[in-house]
């Protein structure tokens, strides 16, 4: 018997080619690094350093390829940090320093004790608990989600895991109950209930610092932004950004349900059984285990710290309850090194936080800024303020998240209009604030936003309706109330 004869080419399967939308993608993403490395408009202008053009041509197609997505972000930023490194234009230590940076583990531990939340069932618990208290009325079912994503943004920075992993299950069951599935009956209520999840869910990113991933990076930017400012820098901790956020953010989050009801209104509008339901699930859980109970002390006392500390020395208490709960066995080193939504986290943050302060030393967005603020001479500072908020606004009609957004337009913003005499506090806080809340134009706007779509009960023309008019109410209530607010605050 003849041995088996190797394989022929023809038997071998071919190789399956890379999808045409990745070539088109990558072919951007090159010509824009390749264009910048041999265009160099205003090169030897006083100021810039000689590797600022190499550190720009690296650091825009790491935004062009964020903003594309022909692969994950993190596996962007770590290539682009790999590169300013084989150029030569960072050493070593310089271009990995972002990792040490202590807001870069402040998000890591965040992130790592939702998981806490989620595991330990303290999460689902506290979502039913306002469904119980809330839910006797339609309209009091969607505050109790609206509620629930609040709370639940002040701990948890990832609104996909907010939304997809603890509410969206109870949400979808609530529905169901009522006979309400996607298709024909999807108006019953459960259309109702996931508009005002999302809606809910983007306000809730605006008004805490762990709203959502990027919200510490804009914190960030703002302080290398205006480090050189006579005043000293803009500090946007925890306790600023709440108190800068908290009265415009609420008044939006009591409008929302409201406004999405009177659009949307469902057919059902008396709800006894969600509370019934949220009783009996909650008797099911039974009550608070010993490791609910040592998790709420733990968020209790991390949150009082993170109120009182300085910005700087957030990470601290947060690193410090994430050691007492892997002590205490709530969380296993396991979980921790499968958090995989943390550890992407880590990499994009520190390196996309270096990359833009590196960036901004070599100064090149000084440069940028001067240029572009002089072809405004003449404008007041509060009007030229008001328009380019509005254009960062509706420029999110062009992202599929808001940190790609916020990487990419909020330090140009930001610069600009500092550089042409707006307040830096009130312009830092503005812009970052209504980045958050403007991904409701769109079903891609973040995270969560194919998540509630892929359910099925909203269409795409009655998602895009109720998402533009409520961010026309939610620009009115921030340039209004929150303008207000912030003159109150000081910050202008």
């Amino acid at each position: 018997m003849s041995a088996p004869s190797a394989p022929q080419p023809a038997d071998v399967p071919p190789k399956a080619a890379a999808p045409p939308a990745a070539w088109w993608k990558w072919s951007l993403i090159l010509a824009l690094g390749a264009g910048l490395a041999v265009w160099r408009p205003g090169a030897g202008a006083p100021g810039v350093t000689p590797d600022g053009w190499k550190l720009l041509a690296i650091f825009l197609p790491c935004i062009l390829a964020l903003m594309l997505n022909p692969i994950p972000g993190g596996a962007a930023v770590l290539i682009a940090v790999v590169l300013t490194i084989l150029t030569g234009a960072l050493p070593l230590a310089k271009a990995l320093g972002g990792y040490a940076d202590p807001s870069v583990w402040m998000v890591l531990g965040a992130f790592l004790m939702a998981r806490a939340l989620i595991k330990t069932g303290l999460a689902r618990r506290i979502a039913l608990q306002f469904i119980r208290v809330l839910g006797h009325t339609t309209l009091g079912l969607s505050y109790a989600v609206v509620a629930t994503e609040t709370v639940f943004a002040a701990v948890i920075p990832t609104v996909g895991a907010r939304v997809g992993a603890i509410i969206l299950p109870i949400m979808r069951s609530l529905a169901e109950l009522y006979d309400s599935h996607p298709g024909e009956t999807a108006a019953r209520l459960g259309r109702f209930l996931m508009l005002s999840l999302y809606q809910g869910s983007v306000i809730a990113c605006a008004i805490f610092l762990t709203g959502q991933a990027s919200n510490p990076l804009a914190a960030q930017q703002a302080r290398q932004l205006t480090e050189h400012l006579p005043g000293g820098p803009v500090m946007l901790g925890y306790r600023e950004w709440l108190v800068a956020a908290c009265v415009p953010g609420f008044v939006s989050l009591l409008l929302a349900p409201w406004l999405v009801f009177r659009w949307e209104k469902p057919q059902i509008t008396r709800t006894p059984e969600a509370a019934a339901f949220a009783k009996r699930e909650l008797e099911k859980q039974g009550p608070l285990a010993p490791g609910e109970w040592l998790l709420t002390a733990v968020l209790l006392a991390v949150g009082a710290s993170c109120v009182i500390l300085p910005a700087d020395l957030s990470a601290v208490p947060i690193l410090a309850g994430l050691g007492f709960l892997l002590l205490a066995r709530t969380l296993s080193w396991d979980d921790i090194i499968n958090e995989r939504a943390a550890w992407d986290v880590f990499i994009w943050y520190g390196g996309l936080l270096q990359l833009g302060k590196q960036l901004k030393d070599s100064g090149l967005p000084g440069l940028f800024a001067q240029s572009v603020a002089g072809q405004f001479d003449g404008w007041p500072w509060l009007p030229l303020f008001v328009a380019l908020l509005l254009v960062n606004f509706f420029a999110h009609y062009a992202f599929a998240s808001i940190t790609s957004h916020m990487v990419s337009l909020y330090p140009a913003f930001v610069a600009v209009l500092i550089a042409a005499g707006a307040p830096p506090m009130l312009t830092a806080c503005a812009f970052a604030f209504f980045t958050n809340f403007s991904a409701g134009l769109t079903h891609y706007g973040t995270t969560p936003g194919p998540i509630v779509f892929s359910a099925g009960y909203i269409p795409q023309p009655n998602w895009w309706r109720v998402g533009f008019c409520v961010a026309l109410v939610n620009i009115s209530i921030w340039l209004v109330v929150g303008m207000g607010w912030w003159k109150v605050l000081g910050l202008w």
